[in-house]
């Protein structure tokens, strides 16, 4: 029996939510030691959606085949699916 918390899946989250999740998931990256990818998070406030989608798409791609870090992965996902409330 596994004893990792799930993520509930939120699809209406809103701009300050998203942007919530995403200093969240660079704060984790820093954290894991993973400089460029917390990089990618930076000055995300106020970007245009097509920006924020561009950055959430790249680092899915560069954790791709990083296992070990699920847990981003996971924040990115939910940030993800919930692009189209961007405005």
């Amino acid at each position: 029996m596994s004893h990792e918390p799930t993520m509930k899946l939120v699809t209406n989250l809103d701009r300050a939510a998203i942007e919530a999740k995403l200093r969240e998931a660079g704060g984790a990256a820093a954290a894991a030691g993973l400089t460029d990818l917390a990089k990618m998070f930076i000055g995300i406030e106020g970007l245009p959606a097509a920006q924020i989608e561009q950055r959430v798409n790249n680092a899915m791609k560069w954790l791709a085949d990083k296992p070990q870090h699920m847990k981003i992965s996971a924040l990115l996902e939910l940030v993800g699916m919930n692009l189209k409330n961007l405005k």
